[in-house]
């Protein structure tokens, strides 16, 4: 007994210990690019400001933001940029001007246009306004942005406005869309003063890597120069996510996007045209119309306004990494000890297989967990979002520990008849009701978050490092402490049939280069097969 007790557990803890260590110091290796992103000594062209924090959202039609709060913003602005783009003159915005002059920031003053047609009007009347009251800072107006995107307005109705707003402005006017939109409505580049087309990589119907996304910008640029040879084309929005759910192989990430900002920055020095970044700040409001991606294209974080890649700092995805890996050595270190403490109270000889079982578990759980929490962290948006997946993120923390209990001690994986069931099904055993109710929780949220993927996948996250850090222990202790009788169970029936036909649409639906989709749906697969050998047996009375 004691080599496969003491010895055999031993080992394998350090052999666990050792990969989390390893996969951690992988993961957390940072980049150091040969041009810093953002860099005071070499300012930017330009850069898109919403001055929106925490709660705050242009969405309310009562929200003003303070001039305080935008004086802050800017003064900071400054210091790495020559010029803020504005996108409305509404909540407050229209105290950016007088206030960009105080710091000298020049102003490319946006007009928000919808399909409203009273609010255009005071938008116009009030851009106007400041155009002429501060015409040394504000050097030209965007006549609408993405509203042929939107389908807001006809392209006709768009250049009648722009004609009228030009009638009544000295500066340079122009309008504001996603660039094939140009190429559909060419009536709209006869009456802009210049051309100003979105480049967003990350968006575009066939997403681009991220280390081809300044090629990427590069070459549309040059078709737009082709298509539209008589005036200047600037590009008014480009950058890179973050955080948020992969597109094809387009990855948010803070690596990604310190490099691709890099890249187009130099790209825009070196061919020497006109670039507006995409944006200031993160935006967390976004994030209720575009998901998690939408609220992560700032170059400053939206809480503490911090630079989020400080000239002469190396980059990283993980810059807590050493906390992660320390909180995954301890629950695997918790994994194992209780799978120990199980024998100590009940001694018997474990099989090989089953010290094996708690050790990929502990060592899964212990490389995702930060993974998890960080996820969590940037994913979760409102009471309901910090609900869903902290608790698929206690669930998945749990199960290591509670199916270490179970594979030592022989005990099966529960079925939700156990919990929920009739009298004559149900087990009374704490630990089997937690472990069930952890299984339970992962199955509801996992489903949840399937049917997302094939229903309404536009704007999800893949929840693959919580999902797999559950559903591995669960899987190892149905397949290791399997009932040899029993019927099989129509709930659990019913879920694996939903993850196994959504993970296989889900992986053709977001294709091959998605390695976020692959994951989720290899771990969909997994918990569908490990429902699939679930049974049920009734309580002896």
């Amino acid at each position: 007994m004691e080599p496969i007790s003491l010895r055999t557990p031993l080992a394998l803890l350090l052999i666990c210990l050792g990969a989390i260590a390893a996969v951690w110091w992988w993961l957390a290796a940072p980049i150091t690019l040969a041009r810093a992103p953002i860099d005071p000594a070499a300012k930017l062209m330009c850069v898109s400001y919403a001055p929106f924090r925490g709660d705050q959202t242009p969405l309310s039609p009562v929200a003003r933001i303070s001039e305080e709060q935008i004086a802050q913003d800017l003064a900071q602005l400054a210091k790495i940029s020559d010029c803020v783009r504005t996108y409305s003159n509404e909540n407050g915005l229209d105290q950016v001007p007088e206030l960009a002059a105080k710091v000298g920031l020049k102003v490319i003053q946006g007009i928000w246009l919808s399909n409203n047609r009273l609010k255009n009007l005071a938008q116009i009347s009030t851009a106007v306004r400041l155009t002429k009251e501060y015409p040394a800072t504000i050097t030209s107006l965007v006549v609408g942005n993405e509203v042929l995107l939107r389908g807001e307005m006809t392209s006709t109705d768009l250049a009648a406005t722009i004609r009228l707003v030009k009638a009544q402005v000295a500066v340079p006017v122009t309008y504001a869309d996603v660039w094939e939109f140009w190429l559909r409505y060419r009536e709209v580049y006869e009456a802009v003063d210049f051309v100003t087309i979105h480049i967003l990589p990350y968006w575009e119907d066939f997403p681009v890597r991220a280390k081809y996304a300044a090629a990427h910008v590069d070459a549309i640029r040059r078709r737009m120069a082709v298509a539209f040879p008589g005036k200047e084309i600037l590009v008014g929005e480009t950058g890179w996510p973050s955080e948020g759910r992969m597109r094809d192989a387009a990855l948010p990430s803070r690596t990604n996007q310190a490099r691709v900002v890099s890249e187009i920055l130099d790209l825009a020095k070196r061919e020497n045209f006109r670039v507006n970044l995409i944006e200031a700040y993160d935006q967390p409001w976004k994030r209720q119309l575009e998901g998690t991606v939408g609220g992560y294209w700032g170059l400053f974080d939206s809480v503490r306004r911090a630079l989020k890649y400080p000239p002469g700092v190396a980059i990283s995805n993980y810059p807590f990494w050493k906390l992660q890996m320390g909180s995954g050595m301890g629950l695997a270190v918790l994994a194992f000890a209780a799978a120990w403490l199980t024998l100590r109270r009940r001694p018997w000889t474990p099989r090989l297989v089953s010290w094996v079982a708690v050790g990929i578990s502990a060592t899964t759980a212990g490389i995702l967990l930060g993974v998890a929490a960080d996820k969590m962290f940037y994913e979760s948006y409102g009471f309901g979002g910090w609900l869903l997946w902290g608790s698929l993120l206690a669930a998945a923390t749990a199960a290591p520990v509670l199916c270490a209990n179970a594979l030592m001690s022989g005990r099966s994986l529960p079925t939700f008849l156990e919990l929920l069931g009739p009298r004559e099904y149900q087990n009374r055993s704490a630990l089997t009701i937690i472990l069930g109710l952890a299984l339970i929780v992962t199955a509801l949220i996992g489903a949840q978050s399937a049917l997302g993927f094939v229903f309404d996948p536009r704007y999800k996250d893949f929840p693959f490092a919580a999902l797999t850090m559950a559903v591995v222990p669960f899987a190892a202790l149905a397949l290791l402490n399997r009932p040899k009788e029993g019927m099989r169970p129509v709930a659990e029936t019913v879920f694996a049939a939903l993850f196994a036909g959504a993970a296989i649409y889900t992986a053709f639906n977001e294709g091959p280069d998605n390695w976020q989709s692959l994951w989720s749906c290899a771990a969909y697969l997994l918990l569908a097969i490990t429902l699939w050998q679930a049974r049920a047996v009734r309580t002896p009375e």
